[in-house]
């Protein structure tokens, strides 16, 4: 026999309009930002070594010493 789900998520997230609006766009800016940052790090991890600021304090220095 199946069990009926609770209604609490129901009555609490998605019952209003403007209440369930709200929890559609807080999720989808909360997965943007947890998204956007581990792609970010993903990307760094793999192209380390290899990016301006990586390599910034070789010709920050070089260019200091010219001067």
């Amino acid at each position: 026999m199946a069990v009926a789900p609770r209604p609490f998520l129901y009555n609490a997230l998605f019952k209003k309009n403007y209440v369930m609006l709200g929890v559609v766009f807080a999720g989808a800016f909360g997965w943007e930002m947890f998204y956007d940052t581990t792609m970010n790090k993903v990307w760094d991890y793999n192209n380390r070594g290899r990016q301006w600021k990586d390599i910034r304090h070789k010709y920050v220095e070089a260019s200091e010493d010219d001067e």
